[in-house]
């Protein structure tokens, strides 16, 4: 994919007459969801589990069970993994690679870019098509609008499949290198954790007030809707460049959280969220940067020291 090139996103579609056979491999909390979403639609949908026990409602849907990996990846032509882990793909997976061959391998389990690059290759080994997926959605959103699932790796397998993969969620592909879906997935997962983490902090303050979580959390969904929009302006510093603006500086959101983290402790409560954004930015204070803006910080996460 081009570098000015946007990701290609699809829609839901209509199956046609022949509906791919599909197996589906790990039947936890998003397999199981997954595997019924493709049988409703019609799929002749192979599951394998390796807990037993864990097929008899989708059976009644009408999917069949499988006895091992083995007879799972003999029955369809693309083949979805939802496992714990990469280990765990492997381990599973190893042992079929030629059975794998000319087949299309769907990997919907997180990991890190390079796990990905590696089991690409792995693949591309035993001549199996490969896609790496990663689910933007909890297990009750498949299959409806606002999911959204991203893959990187085979152009080939993510258009013939395509539909397949619409049927669980809106499906963005980002092209060729296979460790760009997990790289986009834990990228906006460190932001979502961020927001959550920041959100508990501030609920053990007003705690220390009688304020219940449920109450504050009101105040805080509003708060964080009306300064969401300026990750849209520290992008466009970030890309620029130049941190010398007119911005809140380094000293002044320094001394912002120097008092957050002194009302902390004088409330008894634990620092573990806000003191390292207070290190951080003594660390660019440290390095000449007081008076630049504080979005500096992106340069010594970008290149720590």
């Amino acid at each position: 994919m081009e570098a000015d090139e946007p990701p290609t996103t699809g829609a839901k579609t209509v199956q046609d007459k022949n509906p791919a056979t599909v197996t589906v491999i790990g039947l936890g909390a998003m397999g199981r969801p997954i595997a019924a979403e493709l049988v409703k639609a019609g799929h002749p949908t192979t599951v394998w589990n390796r807990s037993p026990g864990r097929a008899g409602d989708l059976v009644a849907l009408g999917a069949a069970e499988a006895d091992s990996p083995a007879a799972a990846v003999a029955a369809s032509e693309v083949v979805l993994v939802a496992v714990l882990d990469y280990a765990s793909v492997h381990e599973v997976l190893d042992p079929v690679a030629g059975q794998l061959a000319g087949k299309a391998l769907v990997n919907l389990t997180t990991g890190t870019p390079e796990q990905a690059r590696r089991t690409a290759a792995w693949a591309a080994e035993h001549g199996i098509g490969y896609l790496d997926g990663a689910m933007m959605a909890v297990p009750a959103m498949i299959g409806r609008p606002e999911a959204k699932l991203l893959y990187s790796g085979s152009t080939e397998v993510f258009d013939r499949y395509r539909p397949v993969l619409d049927l669980l969620a809106e499906s963005t592909f980002y092209g060729p290198d296979a460790g760009l879906a997990s790289l986009y997935d834990l990228a906006l997962l460190s932001g979502m954790y961020a927001m959550f983490f920041g959100f508990q902090h501030g609920a053990a303050m007003v705690a220390t007030a009688g304020v219940s979580a449920t109450e504050f959390a009101g105040m805080a969904t509003s708060w964080l809707s009306a300064v969401m929009g300026a990750i849209h302006d520290e992008a466009a510093v970030i890309d620029g460049g130049n941190y010398r603006i007119d911005a809140q500086d380094a000293n002044f959101t320094k001394s912002a959280l120097d008092v957050i983290v002194r009302a902390s402790r004088d409330a008894g409560i634990g620092v573990d969220v806000v003191a390292p954004m207070q290190e951080l930015l003594a660390r660019q204070i440290a390095a000449g940067h007081a008076e630049e803006a504080a979005t500096r910080t992106y340069e010594e996460i970008r290149h720590p020291r």
